[in-house]
């Protein structure tokens, strides 16, 4: 992975801009520029707050009781299939998916779950030339979903139709030969350091963290935050960001 400006460790970025902009001309590489940006889907691009809140309705659980137990269970290392265990031992996922189908309350997201800035996004991304793609750890029926919404994206990815998910390496490998540019010329965005930051930076591309949702507001980690390219609050500004980026410190074709 190329090396890139930092922040110390114990510094966050502000939000919006480059991580590493307080060390900028320190006398290290300056990254290469981004040819092709790629999106988590939950809480990146859909909001999953309803969703969330209707797996609550469905187990007859308070929704805040619901969420406040999800963020209590992330703090700890936990994860959302501990939430369904907790207030339903045993619980089955596609079983509960398939009673929620017949009952008429299917699980998944529609054009109402979709977060107002990400559309535009995804479209100012294109418009300069760049192979945007979303990709994210989502069941097969995700992938109908996501056509159904008619997003400005060159492909979508779905982990249960690839057969891969994050955060293996694979699954970012899978993102960079659909782009067909080099890692380093890919600009990965999520909410979650471990299934996003991490092995995005792992793997060889650049990341942008964005802090909305239980994952993006409760994880923390200095140290791959340092290594962002950005670090975001929201998704509006990304376009003039990358725009600005590759306008200032663009480096030309990849070597072989």
């Amino acid at each position: 992975m190329n090396a890139s400006p930092r922040v110390p460790p114990a510094a966050e970025p502000p939000a919006g801009e480059r991580a590493g902009s307080a060390e900028h001309g320190a006398g290290l590489a300056e990254p290469r520029s981004v040819q092709a940006v790629f999106f988590d889907i939950g809480e990146t691009l859909i909001n999953e707050g309803e969703i969330y809140g209707r797996w609550a309705d469905w187990l007859g659980v308070p929704r805040h009781t619901f969420l406040t137990k999800l963020g209590a269970l992330l703090a700890t290392g936990g994860d959302h299939g501990d939430l369904f265990e907790y207030f339903r031992p045993g619980f089955d996922l596609e079983e509960e998916q398939r009673r929620r189908e017949e009952a008429g309350v299917p699980n998944g997201f529609g054009p109402d779950d979709l977060y107002p800035d990400a559309r535009a996004c995804l479209s100012g991304l294109r418009d300069q030339g760049l192979f945007v793609g979303i990709a994210g750890n989502q069941p097969v029926q995700a992938a109908e979903q996501m056509a159904e919404l008619a997003l400005d994206a060159d492909v979508v990815g779905i982990s249960d139709v690839w057969g891969v998910s994050k955060p293996s390496h694979e699954f970012f490998e899978r993102c960079a030969q659909l782009a067909d540019v080099l890692p380093d010329r890919v600009l990965y965005v999520g909410d979650r350091v471990d299934n996003d930051v991490r092995p995005a930076l792992e793997f060889g591309m650049r990341a942008a963290f964005l802090r909305r949702g239980p994952w993006g507001n409760i994880q923390r980690d200095d140290e791959a935050l340092g290594e962002c390219l950005f670090v975001l609050d929201d998704l509006a500004g990304l376009p003039s960001l990358v725009a600005e980026h590759n306008a200032g410190r663009a480096l030309g074709p990849a070597a072989p």
